[in-house]
């Protein structure tokens, strides 16, 4: 078993020895949806940690866009606890770049290219996508890529 599965299911154990229900539903949910992306496909695999990343950042999204529907709603006590969710995956993902960091990455990637104007945004994405993934969301990082394109092009 490779270290964040692993972290997870001991992280899991404490959790219900400290009768922490947030922090054990979030991991029950997080491993379940771990395992259906490993026996999903042809045949059965063990995720790599950087795929477990992918699959809890998925999840932490999914937690977010519900608290903020929830909150649209009037659900303020389902929106709290979808948010206290993603807080608790949040733990477990790569610290998110700030702006003027994912500004130098994309910059970075811009002049690795050689991109100009928005018909290069597709090869400046394929080389910071693996660079910067699980670090920042995606549509924050075409954003950047789109205003940083449009100044150049």
């Amino acid at each position: 078993m490779n270290g964040l599965k692993a972290r997870l299911r001991a992280d899991l154990n404490a959790a219900m020895r400290a009768r922490d229900q947030v922090r054990m539903r979030t991991l029950r949910m997080a491993l379940t949806s771990i395992t259906t992306e490993e026996v999903s496909g042809e045949t059965a695999r063990e995720l790599s940690d950087d795929e477990i990343v992918k699959v809890l950042t998925r999840e932490a999204k999914k937690r977010g866009e519900a608290a903020d529907a929830f909150e649209s709603a009037g659900r303020a006590g389902q929106a709290a606890a979808e948010r206290a969710e993603g807080d608790v995956l949040a733990g477990y993902l790569p610290a998110q770049l700030a702006d003027d960091e994912l500004a130098r990455f994309v910059a970075a990637a811009i002049a690795e290219t050689g991109a100009a104007g928005m018909s290069g945004m597709g090869r400046v994405m394929k080389v910071l996508t693996p660079q910067i993934a699980g670090r920042a969301d995606g549509a924050r990082v075409a954003a950047e890529v789109r205003r940083q394109l449009a100044g150049d092009g």
